[in-house]
């Protein structure tokens, strides 16, 4: 796929834009305040795969900690913010490696360029974020609901303030928890702006629900080429984000990366308990550092052949099994053996 090109973007010890890869973002849900708690989770998170971490900063004592923070971590850090742009100020000073801030909710324009002109000075991008929960009123009593052109519309205006003090390091997300909502927004902004976007699904719920809300959401806008940052909300562990947002690019191509898994749905063809087996296989593999996609079908006849594509693999039977790699059959084991069996073959690959 053809993904759009936009402005190239540093955060940090990375680039986000242009040619740069689609970078996976989580958020903190601890006291940032509490520094140890804070920089073990981002740990946490940065070995899952996450790529730029976000925590709130909702006042002076959360901005001071972050120096703290950064000194623990080796991931870009953004620091959330609302209002008060002494906050930004200070957590610029405290080394965050960017900021979430809307210019327009911060008051004068010369807080604003302060902010402005502290953030360009420590080469310090700023994401505006629009969420369709916290539209404008005047922007509501003009559309009169909120809707994909209010939402645009809202982002714009604060890029026009940023960009009316002379500062372009701007990343955009205009985020909502209806996915229809959200897809038609980003498209919508795509077509009017060149500056990076952060693409999610707000407030999507449950590990459950959000992921499914957040793959169609997500997936939809990165099968079109649009969003070089993107974020999983789930209301659960923050780890679990990283997770689905790494599913999510794996079965878009975006990374090639770890283990692809592939297992069929079963039918009345199965007579081995595919469903065990496969999620210990998953559960086996899901910490494999290796780019191998890993099959498991539960027929005999059509297995091999439906998962040529997969580097090895494992075809049920009558109580037993069979492995194959690329398609061709490479033994014929137990069914009680056959985890074993194919864990011991992709030890060898």
């Amino acid at each position: 796929m053809i993904r759009k090109e936009t402005r190239k973007i540093k955060i940090g010890n990375l680039y986000i834009g242009g040619d740069s890869k689609v970078a996976i973002q989580s958020m903190t849900n601890t006291d940032t305040r509490d520094v140890k708690a804070t920089v073990e989770q981002i740990l946490k998170l940065k070995a899952a795969g996450c790529d730029i971490v976000r925590c709130a900063v909702p006042d002076m004592e959360a901005a001071e900690a972050i120096k703290e923070i950064v000194k623990g971590i080796n991931i870009p850090l953004v620091a959330d913010i609302h209002f008060d742009y002494r906050l930004a100020l200070k957590a610029i000073e405290n080394g965050v490696s960017k900021l979430r801030i809307n210019p327009g909710n911060i008051g004068s324009i010369e807080r604003v360029k302060a902010v402005a002109e502290a953030a360009k000075e420590k080469n310090i991008p700023i994401r505006i974020g629009v969420n369709s929960g916290s539209l404008e009123k005047d922007l509501l009593k003009k559309y009169g609901k909120v809707c994909p052109e209010a939402l645009v519309e809202s982002a714009l205006n604060h890029v026009k303030i940023l960009e009316d003090v002379n500062f372009n390091d701007i990343i955009i997300s205009i985020k909502s928890s209806d996915v229809v909502q959200m897809i038609e927004s980003y498209k919508l902004i795509s077509e009017k702006v060149n500056y990076p976007l952060h693409v999610g699904v707000t407030e999507a719920g449950t590990i459950w629900r959000g992921t499914i809300k957040s793959s169609v959401g997500i997936g939809a806008l990165l099968a079109q080429g649009i969003g070089d940052t993107i974020r999983v909300s789930l209301t659960g562990d923050v780890v679990e984000e990283v997770k689905v947002g790494k599913e999510i690019l794996k079965s878009l191509g975006y990374i090639n990366e770890g283990v692809q898994f592939v297992s069929c749905p079963t039918c009345g063809r199965t007579q081995i308990d595919l469903i065990k087996i496969a999620e210990e296989v998953e559960s086996k593999l899901a910490n494999l550092n290796k780019n191998i996609k890993v099959a498991v079908m539960g027929c005999a006849v059509n297995g091999p052949g439906e998962a040529r594509e997969a580097d090895i693999g494992i075809a049920g039977g009558y109580g037993e099994g069979l492995i194959f790699k690329k398609g061709e059959i490479i033994k014929k084991v137990k069914e009680e053996n056959l985890v074993e069996e194919l864990l011991k073959e992709i030890d060898k690959l």
